[in-house]
């Protein structure tokens, strides 16, 4: 029998990522040869989401620009022990890999009130938006112990959980049943300087629109999605990078404030 080269490949990458996120060290070359297509790239994360200990918590939703195959976003997965509650407005911490890749980005958090349907696999955005109890403002931090993850492509960013390396939870997003988010100005700042100016409106179909994709893409991957999981719905600003000892501000619709440091992991 011939080995499986594909299989061979996806699990010698998922191993190297999952054993440098554990670790905190730096992967200074790509583990492996880059994933041909999405569903190469998949095959990856699913492989490390199996070696992982930690709980997902949620799911990250981010661009592919341009489109691969007319599928124009991507998901990973966020881990519960990267979830930081800062409701309260404290001013927190987040973890990068110093030598690797580092960034923030201002996103709109929404949380799963009902469990989509695993057998469902289509979705309107007023269906998605309905299985949605609330959304806040928050953080993303992209991080990597790869340097070149966001310069290679989409299929990298998917193999090393889509660059996720934790979330920042701010306060509730007041006002967005009965508004329209992509109304909303949203400002990201780095060490003072606003180096971010925009609105959803930017972004495809928006945060919900993210949600119906990734309740689509999960019924595909076969993978349940739970009540009570966050969906950080994209970057509206763009991707900043970030190193240690920065600081990030965050405004939305300028009512709602969300701050963290950046320490290294």
């Amino acid at each position: 029998m011939q080995p499986d080269v594909t299989t061979d490949n996806s699990r010698s990458i998922a191993d190297a990522f999952v054993a440098a996120r554990r670790d905190g060290i730096a992967l200074l070359d790509y583990p492996g040869d880059v994933p041909a297509t999405l569903a190469d790239a998949y095959r990856v994360q699913d492989h490390a989401l199996s070696l992982a200990s930690g709980t997902v918590a949620g799911w990250k939703v981010g661009r592919i620009n341009p489109p691969i195959d007319g599928i124009d976003r991507l998901s990973g997965p966020i881990f519960a022990d990267q979830v930081i509650d800062a409701q309260n407005g404290d001013t927190v911490a987040m973890p990068i890999f110093a030598e690797g890749f580092g960034a923030a980005e201002a996103e709109f958090l929404l949380r799963i009130g009902t469990a989509p349907d695993p057998a469902k696999t289509t979705y309107t955005i007023d269906e998605a938006r309905a299985l949605i109890d609330a959304v806040h403002v928050g953080i993303e931090i992209a991080s990597s112990p790869f340097p070149g993850i966001n310069a290679l492509g989409a299929t990298v960013t998917i193999s090393d959980f889509g660059n996720n390396n934790g979330l920042v939870v701010g306060a509730e997003a007041e006002g967005w049943r009965e508004g329209d988010l992509n109304d909303w100005r949203v400002t990201l700042s780095v060490n003072g300087d606003q180096i971010g100016d925009a609105t959803t409106a930017t972004m495809l179909d928006g945060p919900f629109g993210a949600a119906r994709f990734l309740f689509e893409h999960m019924a595909a991957r076969g993978i349940a999605l739970a009540a009570g999981q966050w969906i950080s719905t994209g970057a509206v600003t763009g991707v900043h990078p970030v190193a240690v000892g920065d600081r990030v501000d965050t405004s939305f619709d300028g009512r709602f404030a969300v701050a963290c440091t950046i320490k290294a992991r």
